[in-house]
């Protein structure tokens, strides 16, 4: 198996709403046509607004949302005293280590500080 992806919040929106120049969003809906991951903390910023689109809707309907448990709960606490980030971030980030997943961000200035946290820019790729 190749290697697989978490989504960030930002990337999503970006993704549905075709604000990825055509090359970088056909490269990333190779990722989405394959599997798509996102952190319980994605949904709930994707989710969490009195007005949701219902592409949105549908888009993390046919996600695999991984969900918070205790590992990924202790693996937030070490982030949080090791690096100065937010907890949502410090939760995606924690996510993805467990899950041994790269995770997909404009947001690459607070990740990568994240040893071992694996991070692609998705108008880089």
């Amino acid at each position: 198996m190749g290697k697989r992806y978490l989504l960030d919040t930002n990337v999503v929106i970006d993704f549905l709403g075709n604000k990825l120049p055509a090359k970088k969003k056909k490269h990333l809906s190779s990722i989405v046509d394959s599997e798509i991951n996102l952190s319980v903390i994605n949904k709930i910023e994707l989710l969490g607004f009195s007005k949701v689109d219902q592409e949105i809707i549908d888009f993390v309907g046919f996600s695999t949302i991984l969900p918070l448990d205790e590992l990924i709960v202790d693996k937030t606490i070490e982030i949080r005293s090791l690096y100065y980030i937010k907890l949502p971030d410090a939760i995606i980030a924690a996510t993805a280590l467990y899950q041994n997943l790269t995770l997909v961000t404009r947001n690459t200035k607070d990740f990568r500080k994240v040893d071992g946290l694996s991070v692609e820019n998705p108008y880089d790729l």
